[in-house]
């Protein structure tokens, strides 16, 4: 069994070493460098294409958007080191974001989760307001819908 050992966060190579891969089957592909080659492209393609659906899908309902290019993120951070570093310091943002959210005060965490759900039915009626009301809703529901102002 192969010995575990943290990857070198300093080292700048592009892909990562074989030695910091902790699964034995990436470890098999990298040791034969055309599957190697092939393997790294695919991670390319899908993680470049989660990257690039994050915006475009960031305004439907659903998760989109940033969990979308986190997504793409980690997967491009599997096999190259430049997403791998840049994955830890979103990590960060995100750790920093949290621990400054927990400190502060009831009332305006409160706030924010009231800004956020007005954010959120403005969004959902704008959606509806240019795309129309779906027909495969029931129909009590549209015609409630159809009352509100522009729709």
């Amino acid at each position: 069994m192969a010995e575990k050992t943290s990857p070198d966060r300093t080292d700048r190579n592009l892909t990562l070493d074989a030695q910091d891969d902790r699964w034995e089957w990436r470890r098999k592909i990298r040791a034969h460098p055309r599957k190697h080659q092939i393997y790294r492209i695919g991670v390319g393609v899908v993680g470049g294409l989660l990257i690039i659906a994050a915006p475009l899908t960031g305004w439907l309902p659903g998760p989109g958007g940033i969990p979308l290019f986190i997504a793409g993120l980690a997967v491009l951070a599997s096999e190259f080191e430049w997403a791998q570093r840049l994955l830890y310091r979103v990590k960060g943002w995100v750790k920093d974001l949290t621990a400054w959210t927990g400190r502060q005060p009831a009332w305006l965490k409160v706030l924010g989760t009231v800004a956020l759900f007005a954010c959120v039915v403005v969004a959902i009626w704008l959606y509806l307001a240019v795309l129309g009301v779906p027909g495969w809703l029931p129909d009590s529901w549209e015609s409630f819908l159809f009352k509100l102002p522009l729709l």
